[in-house]
C-alpha cells in the first residue's frame, strides 16, 4: 500500500475548493467529500476527506527516509499555491483537476523532498517526480468535460501549504512532517 507526501492547504482554501467539489455533487457528478477534517482516503470514501496536493509517493516511505525527510523541511519555506487551471493530469482523464501554477518557490519545495527520498523510497510513483509533477486537487472523478463546463470560468484559490504530512494508506494514519 502506498505512502503520500502531501501538502496540507490552509482551511480558506480547503473551503473554497470543498465549495467547488459540493457544486459538481448538487449536479449529480462524482466529486470527493466537501469535509474538513484531519485526513483522507484515495479511495474517495473517507467522509471527511480534506482536499491536498500530493508531492511525492511510493510503495514505502521507511522511517530513516521520514526522519530525513522532517530535517530536511525544518530548512525550507512552505510557499502558497495558486490553483488556477482546469485540466486534467496525464493517464487520469477520468477525473478534473485545478492545477497550480508552477513558481520557483513550489518547485523548490518539491525538489527538496525529492532529493531526500531518493534512493530512500521503496517504488516512487513517476508521475509524482520532478519533470513530471503537476500539483493540483482533485474536483471531480467523473464526467470531466461536463464538470468543466459547469465550473468554468474558475476564479483562482490561494491555498497556504499549512504543514507537509505523510500519509499511509494502509493504516489510514497521517502524520503531520512540519
Amino acid at each position: 500500500m502506498p505512502h503520500y507526501v502531501r501538502f496540507r492547504l490552509d482551511d480558506d482554501a480547503v473551503a473554497a475548493l470543498g465549495a467547488l467539489r459540493a457544486r459538481l455533487r448538487e449536479a449529480g457528478i462524482d466529486a470527493p467529500p466537501t469535509g474538513t477534517g484531519p485526513g483522507s482516503c484515495r479511495s474517495g470514501v473517507a467522509p471527511d476527506e480534506r482536499p491536498d496536493v500530493t508531492v511525492a509517493a511510493a510503495a514505502a516511505v521507511p522511517r530513516p527516509a521520514r526522519d530525513a525527510l522532517v530535517a530536511e523541511l525544518r530548512l525550507v519555506a512552505l510557499p502558497a499555491l495558486w490553483l488556477a487551471t482546469l485540466g486534467s493530469v496525464t493517464g487520469d482523464d477520468e477525473r478534473l483537476v485545478l492545477a497550480a501554477v508552477t513558481d520557483p518557490e513550489v518547485l523548490a519545495v518539491h525538489t527538496a523532498v525529492h532529493d531526500v527520498l531518493a534512493g530512500r523510497v521503496r517504488s516512487p510513483f513517476a508521475a509524482h517526480l520532478p519533470g513530471s509533477w503537476l500539483p493540483h486537487v482533485v474536483l471531480a472523478r467523473s464526467r470531466p468535460a461536463e464538470a468543466f463546463a459547469l465550473l468554468h470560468p474558475v476564479g483562482s484559490v490561494r491555498a497556504r501549504i499549512t504543514a507537509v504530512e505523510l500519509h499511509d494508506t494502509r493504516t489510514g494514519e497521517t502524520d503531520i512532517l512540519t
